[in-house]
């Protein structure tokens, strides 16, 4: 079972417990239709990072109160802002199965989470490549919605990354992703190494690690 099928089990609660055949199946064709619709597309920026009191940061002229992101930064003096999407195409191709395919609809859901963090891990592998050059190194993924860390900062990132006209990716009142498969993120970038999980805390053992976030 490779990487992505292993990611989509997950998302579809699956744990340890086996997967039969039949969504497996389903799970391959759901890759191989999310490979033919998604349009993938990323846009980053680097901005300054100044540490304030308590959990108050500023990213460029972003401020941000949140003890969370704040610890994930520690020791970082500037941070990438992250927008991405995998296009309105996949989202099209979800909501017709949503009306003749549930059990379909269901799997297509999980795939296309797992394709895009592959997508996104792909891309910070690349990243953290260019910046080792410099002697810099990038911390895990930290989006807006975790711990404490305001969804509603999901705005001004949009804004900073003028994201709408560079990779089609808005938001709705409710300050969620348009198109579905989106994500906004933050990744710090340190002078100090970590030996940080590209795919984040999820994935790792290190529970005592000063940068881990709850999971």
């Amino acid at each position: 079972m490779d990487a992505r099928i292993k990611e989509a089990v997950r998302y579809l609660g699956y744990g340890g417990h086996a997967v039969d055949e039949q969504t497996l199946a389903l799970i391959e064709d759901s890759f191989r239709e999310l490979d033919r619709a998604a349009k993938r597309r990323i846009i980053y920026r680097i901005f300054d990072v100044i540490q304030g009191e308590a959990g108050e940061i500023a990213i460029g002229n972003m401020n941000i109160v949140s003890r969370d992101l704040k610890k994930n930064l520690r020791d970082c003096k500037e941070a990438l802002l992250i927008g991405a999407t995998l296009g309105i195409g996949v989202d099209r191709m979800m909501k017709r199965y949503s009306l003749t395919d549930m059990a379909k609809a269901v799997v297509l859901q999980a795939a296309a989470a797992a394709l895009l963090e592959e997508y996104l891990d792909t891309c910070q592998k690349k990243l953290q490549k260019e910046l080792e050059a410099e002697g810099k190194y990038l911390r895990p993924r930290f989006s807006p919605g975790y711990g404490d860390f305001d969804i509603r900062n999901q705005e001004m990132i949009l804004r900073m990354l003028h994201a709408d006209k560079s990779i089609g990716l808005t938001m709705t009142d409710s300050f969620m992703l348009t198109p579905a498969k989106s994500v906004t993120a933050v990744m710090g970038i340190s002078r100090k190494k970590e030996n940080c999980s590209i795919q984040g805390c999820e994935t790792c053992r290190k529970k005592d690690c000063i940068y881990r976030r709850n999971t």
